[in-house]
């Protein structure tokens, strides 16, 4: 009798702990949840919203913050006008004829002004850079790489983690890669009116020469024919006719056949390359020439991301030279 008095008494804490623990949680709750899931999925994914409907959206406090984290000094009203894009004035004034304003006013000009000089000052810089930092690439190969680094996705990747894409007013949602491309121009433009040119080469240099780092600079040269491209620079230096020879090879007329080329050129190795065959290894040991010859070996030193406008002012200068012999 004992025993059972104990047993009862025990399965009467355990239902009172139990009745504790789930207390709060009703019977309704599970049903509920799941009748909102099958809703909501019912419904589909929501639209994407842009930022600046949610009601604590503050626009000024937006283009300050931007200036702030960028550590930079603009000028509100200048920087304010490189986020505002033409179909949001077209839209603006749209909305303002219909409700009956025959001359609407906005009070703030579009950003096409500042997109063409942004695109000039980016050109001009990032080119100046990389005549600087890669003195023995030629001409030709800073142009692949200055289009490479001023692409349109190039500009869009890095405008968007500049976090712009919540600040630009534009009739278009949600925002393309064109945009954010263009806005970015029109930042680095309202930069140079805002704090100088010194500033805005800085600006570009880290943001833009910046994506340089730890990349082989030899991936942005589009190089078709290596063994053609040497013989054309060999020329261009007045050096001798590069020839391609043979230094060994191991498994032939086997599946793992190795070739190893070396190029010479007045009796020097300018560079060796291997290859599954010979046409290959020639092709391997030219682009291998073409580093050393360029400057853009695999072990090369680092490129210098220290460099002012001044660093860079001659090149700046001759490319402003030939801009005006062009135009004449």
């Amino acid at each position: 009798m004992m025993l059972f008095s104990v047993s009862r008494s025990l399965l009467r804490g355990a239902q009172r702990l139990d009745i504790h623990r789930n207390r709060d949680v009703h019977r309704w709750v599970a049903p509920t949840l799941r009748e909102l899931r099958r809703r909501r999925e019912k419904m589909g994914p929501e639209a994407a919203l842009p930022r600046s409907s949610h009601s604590d959206w503050n626009y000024s406090a937006e283009i300050f913050a931007f200036g702030k984290r960028l550590h930079e000094s603009f000028d509100p009203t200048v920087l304010q006008q490189a986020f505002t894009h033409q179909s949001f004035i077209e839209q603006e004034t749209r909305k303002q004829v219909a409700v009956g304003i025959e001359q609407p006013v906005l009070g703030v000009n579009d950003n096409r002004e500042l997109i063409a000089q942004g695109d000039r000052l980016i050109g001009d810089f990032v080119e100046a850079f990389l005549l600087t930092a890669l003195p023995r690439l030629p001409r030709q190969f800073i142009a692949s790489v200055r289009v490479a680094l001023t692409s349109e996705a190039q500009l869009a990747h890095v405008s968007s983690y500049l976090g712009t894409k919540d600040i630009i007013m534009a009739a278009e949602f949600p925002i393309g890669d064109a945009l954010l491309a263009s806005t970015l121009k029109a930042i680095v433009a309202a930069l140079q009116r805002s704090s100088g040119d010194d500033r805005c080469f800085l600006f570009v240099r880290d943001f833009l020469c910046g994506q340089l780092n730890q990349r082989d600079v030899f991936e942005y040269l589009e190089i078709a024919d290596p063994l053609g491209t040497l013989k054309e620079y060999c020329k261009e230096r007045g050096l001798a006719d590069p020839e391609p020879r043979l230094i060994g090879n191991v498994g032939r007329n086997t599946l793992l056949a190795a070739y190893q080329v070396g190029i010479y050129s007045d009796r020097k190795l300018l560079g060796t390359g291997y290859g599954e065959n010979q046409m290959v290894a020639v092709e391997e040991a030219s682009r291998d020439c073409l580093r050393q010859l360029f400057g853009t070996e695999l072990h090369m030193k680092p490129v210098d991301f220290t460099l002012t406008l001044s660093d860079c002012a001659r090149h700046l200068t001759q490319r402003a030279s030939g801009k005006v012999e062009t135009r004449q």
